[in-house]
């Protein structure tokens, strides 16, 4: 059956919803219910399928920054402003996530970087990732394997309790040697980097018996490859991470920001080490992941950070990942 709606019967129809309404006020307002307000958000996880494996994300909460001036270098600070508002982005308080995928591939269950922990040296809102993987139903003694990117305060700094003892008791921690030489040197406390090396040692002198150094391009678990992407710190890495046919690269911080460091990948980031080799490999293994249309989980892109690169001009484009609620 057909049914034809002219627009004056549309109007008609307004007109009789109006009435409706306007009575029902008039006996009291009792046709629209007063629901209180929950004041309660989702849990910080997600969940999907990547070819044989099962990939949870898990957050330690947002990462604020404050303004972007003196932190995004290179370009002029109208500029960045502009380039955040114009993304519907706070010109004034750059804020990044902390996405960290946990993959089970059958054999072992494999974290990916831990987090603040108990530092509160970039705000309150940190500090997250233990609940996350309580709301996701994951155990930190089921983790088989941590791998660490780097060295940095937000990647290490959950490795720790607040009690000092590890808080994966099962797991074998993977980095670079580099990294983890710079980051624990004792010659550094005295330096700019101390707070940095202080959260390192605190983090990575505790379970160093467990420590394994990983080499660019060694498929050191498997389906997990290292790929070396220096200047951010000496020895950050990528991860190429696969099973039956599906891939993914986990980004660590070969890149900050879906759109500062995307549209003008040179651009500089105040706390790479060394500025100008870090937009090197962003540059070169962002070509490469863009040409390959090989899939991102990015740590500091906008929840869940899983999505796509796509080459624009002399920079690049970010496409989120619709979020999937069916395994």
């Amino acid at each position: 059956m057909t049914t034809n709606l002219s627009r004056r019967s549309l109007l008609a129809l307004g007109a009789g919803l109006g009435a409706g309404l306007g009575a029902s006020t008039m006996l009291g307002g009792s046709a629209l219910a007063k629901a209180p307000k929950l004041g309660t958000q989702t849990p910080y996880w997600h969940r999907f399928v990547l070819g044989d494996a099962e990939v949870t994300i898990v957050s330690d909460g947002t990462l604020p920054l404050g303004p972007p001036k003196g932190t995004f270098v290179g370009v002029p600070d109208e500029e960045v402003r502009k380039m955040l508002s114009d993304n519907f982005l706070n010109p004034d308080n750059v804020v990044l996530e902390q996405n960290s995928p946990i993959v089970n591939n059958g054999d072992k269950l494999i974290l990916f970087d831990t987090g603040m922990g108990t530092s509160k040296a970039f705000g309150p809102t940190t500090g997250r990732q233990q609940k996350s993987m309580a709301e996701a139903g994951i155990k930190p003694g089921d983790i088989d394997a941590v791998v660490l990117s780097h060295a940095h305060i937000d990647h290490i700094g959950g490795i720790v309790g607040a009690d000092d003892k590890p808080l994966f008791p099962n797991a074998q921690y993977y980095i670079t040697q580099s990294d983890f030489e710079f980051w624990t040197d004792e010659g550094k406390l005295g330096s700019p980097l101390k707070d940095f090396v202080v959260h390192a040692r605190r983090n990575l002198l505790p379970v160093r018996d467990r420590i394994v150094f990983i080499k660019d391009g060694q498929e050191f678990l498997p389906g997990v490859q290292a790929i070396a992407a220096p200047g951010h710190t000496v020895g950050h890495t990528i991860f190429m991470v696969s099973s039956a046919g599906k891939s993914f690269a986990f980004l660590g911080d070969l890149t900050h920001h879906a759109v500062l460091l995307l549209e003008k990948p040179r651009m500089e980031f105040s706390y790479d080490t060394d500025p100008k080799q870090a937009a090197a490999s962003r540059v070169k293994l962002l070509d490469t992941i863009a040409a390959n249309k090989t899939p991102v989980m990015s740590y500091h892109f906008a929840w869940p950070g899983y999505g796509h690169v796509a080459k624009t001009g002399d920079g690049f484009h970010y496409y989120a990942e619709p979020m999937k609620m069916e395994l």
